[in-house]
Formats: structure tokens, sequence, C-alpha cells
């Protein structure tokens, strides 16, 4: 079976993950690192200066050109017309290497705001891709190179089978007690209206769902093996389960990525019986790949170094998710076997890992049971005080939760994070209040909150609730409300500007 139409609808499917990354996070660039943002790129690339030389590796970016708000909106508005030309298929090799070269720049220099398992992945993606890009302007129609291929196809194998073992060595009781879903529609990052409803299912249905998703995660991957047919189910599976994530909860692009990467898995006589038959394409010959033979060694070497890279990350993954001394039996003398492969390597890990582009996957291997929230408090006397709104992240109780996929609102997510271990976030928390008190107006765009655009407040405060769905009976008591809270403390005095000074 031909992959010419496959390679072509995947390359363009990778360009509009691309183009939803850029644009989504070009709308935040100036309240997350720009001049007068919560974490300025302009700081994080005086701290890189100052290692010399070796801060040109660890830190990878073209922001050592320049950091200026100017300098970072042409880095995203160039990668936002990379990914055009990449949907439009001019020139898919350099374009595609220009457009991971950007990402990764503003990757770098995001810091905190980019520390999501999608933003890696869009970046592996990117570079395998580079295996079955066609690199000249006027490119026939070929079919993928097979080492490519099957490379692209290998990193939703990864993808997905990481995510669900990781959930089982991790020894997470949710996940072994099939209890995990009791917990994760109303203590995910950002649910949505639908949670609510999901959440509110049998329990009986729950562990069914658990079940179903360990079968996805753990065994459609295999299917990538067993031929045609079957591969194609995995790659159905996988859609149908993605979508119904898609519809319970908030991910950015992730599950728009993931979707991509099942394309490959896909052949065009597949592709072509979607298709109406009128606008069926007449069946053609691709013409042969000729090369000459040092390029093959060369694309040899290289695909091969790289499926090497890969699957030391794979490895890493399983080994890092381990419980210290937890695990024996055959599962663990494979464990202590991986950790001497992954130690074997850890020289080419520790090289390439600043360049994020070979990564381990395995997201949500613990499930959180509790929800903490952080409220943020302004007040113009220090008695009064006022909640201020975010526009997604849950706050006010009445609030519905909404739909945002496939934009990620990342101050949004980081408060997520925040709450669960607030000690570790404390240094870009404090940066995020004081910019409110100074007024920061590309920071206050980033909330939902009109008092805080006309005027900055005097004061600011950290409260952690802890916030639960609402029962149907308790939603009809309190005027429809979605969710319920519980005060635990204030996490931070009541602060000002001079409270920063001093």
């Amino acid at each position: 079976m031909t992959t010419v139409l496959t390679r072509q609808l995947f390359l363009r499917l990778v360009g509009v993950t691309f183009l939803i990354a850029f644009v989504s996070y070009w709308v935040q660039l100036d309240g997350l690192i720009g001049s007068s943002g919560i974490l300025p790129a302009s700081e994080l690339m005086t701290s890189a200066r100052s290692l010399g030389a070796a801060g040109i590796w660890r830190a990878p970016t073209f922001c050592w050109l320049g950091t200026s708000d100017l300098f970072l909106h042409v880095l995203a508005g160039t990668g936002t017309l990379a990914a055009l030309l990449l949907i439009a298929g001019v020139l898919q090799g350099p374009i595609l290497l220009s457009a991971w070269a950007i990402y990764l720049s503003l990757m770098t220099v995001g810091q905190t705001f980019f520390n999501f398992q999608w933003d890696v992945l869009l970046l592996e993606t990117a570079a395998t891709s580079l295996f079955i890009a066609p690199f000249t302007l006027r490119s026939p129609p070929r079919i993928a190179p097979a080492a490519g291929l099957w490379l692209v196809r290998s990193l939703l194998f990864k993808l997905m089978f990481l995510s669900g073992i990781t959930k089982l060595i991790s020894l997470d009781p949710t996940w072994w007690g099939l209890t995990a879903l009791d917990f994760h529609y109303y203590t995910q990052p950002l649910p949505v209206w639908t949670s609510y409803y999901a959440h509110a299912l049998p329990p009986a249905f729950q562990r069914a769902s658990v079940v179903v998703m360990f079968a996805v995660e753990l065994g459609a991957p295999f299917l990538m093996l067993c031929g045609r047919r079957p591969r194609i189910a995995g790659a159905l599976a996988i859609v149908g389960f993605r979508g119904m994530i898609a519809l319970t909860g908030n991910y950015g692009f992730f599950n728009v990525l993931t979707v991509v990467l099942c394309i490959p898995w896909l052949d065009d006589a597949f592709l072509v019986s979607l298709l109406p038959l009128r606008f069926r394409p007449e069946p053609r010959i691709p013409p042969l790949r000729t090369t000459s033979r040092p390029r093959r060694v060369a694309y040899g070497i290289a695909a091969g170094l790289f499926a090497y890279a890969s699957s030391l990350t794979f490895v890493e993954e399983m080994v890092r998710t381990r419980p210290p001394d937890a695990i024996g039996g055959l599962a663990g003398a494979l464990l202590d076997a991986g950790a001497v492969y992954a130690e074997l390597g850890s020289p080419l890990s520790t090289m390439i890992q600043p360049f994020r582009s070979i990564n381990g996957y395995g997201l949500f291997r613990s499930m959180t049971t509790s929800r903490p929230e952080i409220v943020v408090e302004t007040s113009d006397d220090g008695a009064t005080w006022h909640e201020a709104a975010f526009p997604y992240k849950p706050g006010g109780l009445q609030r519905r939760p909404m739909f945002v996929a496939p934009h990620q609102p990342r101050l949004d997510w980081q408060m997520w994070f925040a709450a669960l271990n607030p000690r570790r976030a404390s240094p870009w928390l404090e940066r995020f209040l004081l910019r409110l008190l100074e007024g920061s107006p590309p920071v206050v765009r980033l909330l939902d909150d009109p008092r805080l655009v006309k005027r900055p407040p005097k004061y600011v405060r950290l409260v952690l609730y802890d916030y639960t769905f609402t029962t149907k009976d308790e939603a009809a008591q309190n005027l429809g409300a979605w969710w319920k809270r519980e005060r635990r403390g204030e996490l931070t005095p009541s602060l000002s500007l001079e409270s920063f000074r001093r």
C-alpha cells in the first residue's frame, strides 16, 4: 500500500498543529515573558550569558540575538508564517526545520509556562517528521521513506504505551483500583461543563472507562506491528479515545497532535476510501525514489541514532517512574536491566536534553484525589477583598466551566500546578503578584477582571481552597452552583508594593 497521500496529509496537519501552538502562545506572550511580563525572557538570557559558551548549548534559542518585545513578536510571527507555509506544502523540509527551531526558541525562554508534555511532543513530532519531509521546492509525489515512516509511527507507540505503563509502574492505588476517574473529572487542570456530568456517572461506568483506557493505551500501540487492518483499527481506537478526552477536558493542542500522529498508521487506500466517489483521485504509481548510496547510508545512520536516542527516553521514563525499593519479580528484573541500559546511554541523553526533541511521556501517572485551588484576592484598603477572576480556571462557584482547547491559557494552567505545590511555584507566583500591584497591562490582560484593568490594587494575597463539584441537589440549593469549596487558609499575608521593596 502506498503512502503518498498519507505523507502529505500528515505533514500539512503538523503545520496545522504548529499554527495552533504559535498563535495560542503569541496572544499571551507579552504577559508571560515580555519585558513587563511575569518571567521576562531578558532575565533568563542574562543568566544564560553568565554561563559563557556552555550557555548557548544549555539554552538553545534565537533569543541570543535579542529579547525585546518586538523580537519576541517577530519570532512568534515568523513561526506562524512557517506553519502556514507547511500547510501549503511549500519546501516542507526546510520550513519544518524552521518551525521546530522557532518553537524551541520560544520554549526555552518560556520557562515554566512551556513545561507541558504536548510542547515537547510537538518538537519531537517535528524532529521525527524531518525523516519523511521533502527538502526540494518541487518534489514530485512520493511514498514516505520506510525508515522515516516507522520512526514517525513509533512515536505514537511510545506516547501511548508510556502513558499507560507509567500509571501501573507508579503503583498509584487509584489506577490499580480502577477508581481514578472518580476523581479525575473535577481534579484535572481545566475542567469543562461536560466534566461535571461525566463525574456524576455511576461508579461502575467509571471503572469500566478505566479498563477501556488501559486497553487503548497498552493494547492499541501493539496493533502497529500486526499488519494493515489491525494497524488501522489501532489508529481509529486512539482517535476515538482522544476524542472522548477532548469532550471532557481542556488539554491545549495535545489531542489534536495525538490524532495527527495517527495519520502515518493509515495508507492512501484507506484515506481515499473516506472520500465520496466523485472526489477520489485516479490511482497512480509514484515514481521510484532514487538517491545516491552515500545519502542512503547517511540517512540510515541518522535514523538509527534517532531511534536509539528515542529508545533511551522510552526506558528512562519507566525507570524514573518506579517507586524506590518497589516492584520485584520479573517486572523488577526488567526495570533493573532498563536502568543499566539507560545509564549506559546517559551521556547521549544528557547531551540532547536541552533540545527537548526526544522525550519520554506519562500524563497523569499519579492521580490527584483532591483539588486545591489558589484564589487571588485584591484590595484597595486591606479590609475589603475582591476575588480576581481568571478566564478559565475555577473561581466563582456559579461560573460554568468552559471549553477553550485547542487554545491553552498558560497562566490558568500553571495556577493548577501552583496549588499542588505553592512553595515550588513561589518564584513566579511572587512575580505575578508584583505585576498585579504594578498594574502591568499585559499581565492584567491574562485575567478576566475589569476592576484590575481600571486601576491596580493596593494589596494582594493568595488564599487556598479545596474545590469539588456540587451534587445535583447541592446545585439546586445554591443557585445552580457548579462548585463547592472549603477555605484552607491564606498562603500569603497582605502584600503591597512596599512589601516587595522591603
